[in-house]
């Protein structure tokens, strides 16, 4: 089992505690919170992601043969999901992430109880993360 897997497997189980989604949100509340800070430095025009309804900053850089992501949101449930997605997908190689199926956010119920603006958002972010990762490794 590849590490991303497994680390979808860790959030799927994480999820699986609460019962509602009221406890979910909460904890996708605290996920946020515990984001790295991203420096100040980075949140700039050029790292805003498109096509979220919230501003979110997204910055990629590659160290060594690893892709490593750093974010910041002004809204906390988009923080939570950018943190998911960057536990998920951070310090791993530009082809795993290309290649990464991610079916942890269908299954924790994720898809079916985010607003259509959130969930367009999220898609978002999961295509620029795989964005980076192309033009990384069309560098190597």
């Amino acid at each position: 089992m590849s590490m991303i897997n497994h680390t979808q497997d860790e959030l799927i189980e994480e999820f699986g505690l609460f019962d509602d989604w009221a406890d979910k949100y909460e904890y996708l509340i605290d996920l946020g919170k515990k984001l790295l800070p991203m420096s100040e430095s980075f949140k700039t025009e050029d790292n805003v992601i498109k096509g979220c309804q919230s501003k979110v900053w997204l910055h990629a850089e590659k160290q060594g043969d690893l892709v490593v992501f750093q974010a910041d949101s002004e809204a906390i449930i988009v923080k939570g999901m950018i943190s998911m997605l960057i536990r998920v997908l951070s310090n791993h190689t530009p082809e795993e992430i290309i290649k990464a199926d991610l079916y942890f956010i269908e299954q924790i119920g994720m898809s079916q109880h985010l607003a259509q603006t959130r969930s367009n958002g999220l898609v978002a972010m999961v295509k620029q993360m795989k964005n980076y990762a192309v033009a990384f490794s069309a560098i190597a």
